[in-house]
């Protein structure tokens, strides 16, 4: 069956990863970009890319309104956009923890409230939040205190949103990835062996599953995507 899939975060590296993989199934892809951002996904199949300021509460809210109006439901949204800044308890001030807590929590928690409003009317719907090993072990953590601290939100408002959804046929995963072997990434780790580092395929399979009906069973369910590392 045909849904409706929005994904923010669609020109990044992952994010164009996962656009193409929804594409290739068949679904209807609502992709959302940074302004300037729209020639980065020259895709073929049915996709409406539209750009927004996902750092923004109203421009989120304006945006379900807008997918809402022209298509009338959202199966699955699956929230990619967010950022990495490492940086000790020493170095570690307010200035970056609001940075963090802005690009890696609100981004999601702006666009996750209206889509899981949507979901509770239409009494369907996937949510899929990005999560971070430095969130969940704190030895990874300590050297990226800011970017831990925000993702850890992440896992909280999964729980609640299952806690809320669990009777409306709505489900709410987080996916995990270890480090994902980007052009980013390999040129920030040159020394890196990269053959032990997740690829942006595979976690868009784990993400297609999380927002398949195969997933109708599962209930609080976070992903560990973390390969041989």
């Amino acid at each position: 069956m045909k849904k409706t899939i929005l994904i923010s975060g669609a020109a990044g590296n992952l994010g164009k990863t996962v656009v193409q993989k929804f594409l290739s199934e068949g679904h209807r892809v609502v992709a959302i970009t940074c302004p300037g951002k729209q020639d980065d996904l020259k895709l073929n199949g049915d996709l409406h890319i539209v750009e927004a300021d996902l750092s923004q509460e109203k421009s989120s809210e304006d945006l379900i309104k807008k997918v809402i109006s022209d298509w009338q439901s959202i199966d699955a949204a699956v929230l990619l956009v967010g950022g990495y800044e490492s940086g000790s308890i020493v170095e570690t001030d307010g200035a970056q923890l609001k940075k963090m807590y802005s690009l890696n929590f609100e981004t999601s928690y702006f666009l996750a409230r209206p889509a899981f409003i949507q979901m509770t009317r239409q009494k369907h719907g996937r949510i899929i939040l990005i999560g971070a090993r430095p969130a969940l072990q704190p030895k990874d953590g300590k050297g990226s205190l800011a970017y831990a601290l925000s993702k850890s939100l992440i896992f909280k408002l999964a729980d609640l949103l299952n806690a809320e959804g669990a009777s409306k046929n709505i489900l709410v995963s987080v996916v995990v990835p270890s480090t994902i072997d980007t052009p980013v990434n390999r040129k920030a780790m040159p020394g890196s062996d990269f053959s032990k580092w997740i690829t942006p395929e595979s976690i868009a399979d784990v993400i297609s599953f999380a927002t398949s009906d195969a997933s109708i069973p599962l209930r609080d369910s976070v992903f560990k995507v973390y390969g041989d590392s």
